[in-house]
């Protein structure tokens, strides 16, 4: 199981990084540009996740999670052309990074022995940091904070993976089950614009 979670790691690192190297080639950035931002996007969940559980980050002990975000950025950078023929590629890939973050977040904070309650939330935050990073770092508003269902089917992928455990369920149903709710949701989101409530501020006029 602790292959399988890794190598869940390691996908959504890749999902991440294309992600951000598509929206770095959008801005017309360079090449250096753009492998940051995909490397940011793909590690900065992970990151998180590991600082906020007591680890070491993986992505900075272990040179697999540079080297796929570097493949990433280039093929993006080089075939920005066969990427963009993807309907939304930016949205399905993070949708595919925050899946899979979301519930290797959730089971590795479980593993580490933190709260059901901790490891929902640790789930979200490993889910959404990459996202939140590469739109931090070309200055737009989050998608986590737009009224879209990004946080949401974070916390359900993670809530889906917690309950699993504590009904001692197997991983190997409980994971994969917790990816395909994750990306269900935001893939319906994407196609039929689900949305949460937006906020309508007064206007005196």
């Amino acid at each position: 199981m602790e292959r399988f979670l890794l190598i869940l790691d390691f996908i959504g690192t890749f999902a991440f990084a294309i992600s951000g190297a598509t929206i770095g080639v959008r801005h017309r950035l360079d090449l250096f540009g753009v492998l940051v931002l995909a490397f940011a996007t793909a590690t900065f969940g992970g990151i998180m996740r590991d600082v906020l559980i007591g680890a070491t980050p993986a992505a900075l002990a272990d040179w697999t999670y540079l080297t796929l975000a570097c493949i990433a950025g280039l093929i993006t950078f080089y075939r920005h052309g066969l990427v963009e023929r993807l309907r939304n590629p930016v949205q399905l890939f993070d949708a595919a990074g925050l899946a899979l973050f979301a519930v290797v977040g959730a089971s590795k904070a479980l593993a580490f022995g933190l709260s059901p309650f901790a490891a929902v939330l640790l789930g979200m935050v490993s889910g959404i940091g990459g996202g939140m990073a590469r739109d931090v770092l070309v200055a737009r508003v989050p998608v986590v904070l737009q009224a879209d269902l990004y946080a949401v089917a974070a916390l359900a992928a993670a809530a889906l993976v917690v309950v699993g455990h504590r009904l001692d369920l197997s991983e190997e149903w409980t994971l994969p089950a917790g990816i395909l709710l994750c990306f269900g949701l935001r893939y319906m989101a994407i196609r039929h614009g689900w949305r949460l409530p937006e906020a309508r501020p007064h206007d005196p006029g």
